[in-house]
């Protein structure tokens, strides 16, 4: 209560400035007047690696819609979830800093702040319908009923449901499920059951706001159990005439990896671990394809800005067989700094702005959708907590932009990192040792060039080192202190 007290006086402190035009900006976007406001869906799959795509090169995952967007769009060559794991990057999509700023070290650690302003909250104030659909995994969802990993009376510390941070509609869970369906615990080779029966109830459930739970339509693919809400959302929203922000994080795939006997099909003849992966993988990109047939009919594609990406590198196969993701030529995979953790599939689609394929060789993140979305809206970036990590994008999209103004900095465990437009310094040991690489030369991490290159080790460890003091000093609430 006390956090929530803490938000609600950020926001009338700052009324009559910054989040004062976001307010006023909410009625020109209600009545059409001004420059007209794009519709924004955040897409992210979850454990997808950076080879998990017909268009990166996998020799037989089908993935023909996200495929199509490749073609259409922006492609990123260089694109980084903002962590190796996904609690903190889903935190990073939706405020443009740092989890680590704001206490979500890892997965199932810490919730999102109340005093931290969303995506969701900005254009909530812009006259925007919000929604999120899939898996949220930034906090629990009830305080009353055992749910997933924290749900219940002995996780009411971290409750921080969607709905209480901007979001109109919902359709979320707290953290993993099947991916076929997702209510009912899989066999047991399927990965991620831990001591659950097969056929019981998975004790992940769904919520659509305080106390209730989903009860139906919750059979078969669970990515359709979820595009099944988030198209009734974009109608519903299109026919109000107001633009919508639709948050879909899919939980495919990650364990436990289930595909049903459609998708089995397509892969005949591969490997029964392989055949469940690739099968919902494509059960998966068959929405995709879906909700951009959606857009079309409802006439709001060409004013969709439509991003795709993963929350982190592939699962070790050692955790579960059917954990058959590839990070490609990069070193690591999930939990890992090394660029197959946290080097991922990349995509923005926005017709009306992006009128033909680009492939983009600078490095972007997933802290870069807040403060993008906010320069398209021409909403100041000091409307909330300071500072930010990430970078407008807008003028890449314009064509204005070839290199990242920023370095993009990482920490996770014991492992820190930062990474610029050509160079990778890293420590595996929260900084005793470093190791530099040229990812440019070197993508695969292999060639450590740190003694031949000491001014960039050193200018790179400096920039690191105050970065990190400056997330320590926002964990300390300085950031809230207005």
């Amino acid at each position: 209560m006390k956090a929530l007290m803490n938000r609600r006086a950020f926001i009338r402190r700052t009324g009559a400035g910054a989040f004062g035009l976001l307010c006023s900006g909410a009625a020109k976007a209600a009545s059409g007047a001004g420059t007209a406001a794009p519709n924004v869906i955040l897409c992210m799959a979850d454990d997808l690696g950076w080879r998990d795509t017909g268009y990166n090169g996998h020799p037989a995952l089908r993935t023909p819609n996200l495929d199509d967007m490749a073609r259409r769009g922006l492609c990123f060559d260089r694109f980084y979830s903002g962590a190796p794991v996904c609690s903190p990057t889903r935190g990073s999509c939706l405020t443009g800093r740092h989890p680590y700023r704001y206490g979500v070290f890892s997965a199932n650690v810490g919730h999102m702040p109340p005093e931290e302003l969303t995506l969701a909250e900005v254009l909530k104030s812009r006259g925007y319908i919000t929604g999120h659909f899939g898996k949220w995994h930034l906090g629990t969802l009830t305080t009353t009923v055992p749910d997933s990993n924290r749900g219940g009376p002995d996780g009411v510390e971290h409750y921080s449901p969607p709905w209480d941070n901007g979001f109109d509609v919902c359709f979320s869970t707290e953290a993993k499920v099947p991916t076929w369906d997702p209510m009912v615990t899989p066999e047991t080779d399927a990965g991620g059951t831990g001591t659950k029966t097969p056929g019981e109830p998975y004790g992940t459930w769904y919520w659509t706001g305080p106390g209730i739970r989903a009860e139906d339509n919750l059979d078969g693919d669970d990515s359709r159990v979820i595009m099944d809400r988030a198209v009734r959302f974009m109608r519903e929203a299109v026919s109000s005439g107001k633009p919508f922000f639709a948050v879909i994080w899919f939980h495919t795939p990650h364990l436990p990896v289930v595909a049903g006997k459609k998708y089995l099909d397509m892969y005949d003849g591969q490997p029964v671990e392989k055949r469940h992966f690739y099968g919902c993988v494509s059960a998966m990109d068959e929405q995709v394809g879906r909700l951009r047939g959606e857009l079309r009919k409802l006439g709001v594609a060409s004013d969709t800005m439509f991003w795709f990406t993963s929350d982190n590198g592939p699962e070790l196969e050692r955790i579960g067989k059917r954990a058959q993701g590839s990070a490609g030529p990069y070193r690591g995979r999930k939990r890992s700094l090394f660029d197959g953790g946290v080097h991922v599939p990349g995509l923005l689609e926005w017709p009306s702005k992006i009128t033909g394929p680009r492939t983009v060789t600078m490095p972007a993140s997933t802290l870069d959708y807040f403060p993008t979305v906010l320069d398209v809206l021409n909403v100041p970036a000091e409307s909330g907590p300071e500072p930010h990590d990430g970078v407008s994008l807008q003028p890449l999209i314009e064509g204005r932009m070839s290199s990242r103004p920023a370095p993009i900095c990482f920490e996770s465990g014991k492992q820190i990192s930062v990474v610029d437009n050509r160079y990778k310094l890293i420590s595996l040991d929260r900084g005793e040792t470093f190791l530099l690489f040229d990812l440019v030369e070197n993508p695969g991490e292999t060639d450590d060039i740190a003694e031949k290159n000491p001014k960039t080790a050193h200018h790179l460890r400096t920039v690191l080192e105050q970065w990190r003091r400056s997330c320590t000093a926002s964990r300390g609430g300085r950031d809230y202190r207005r």
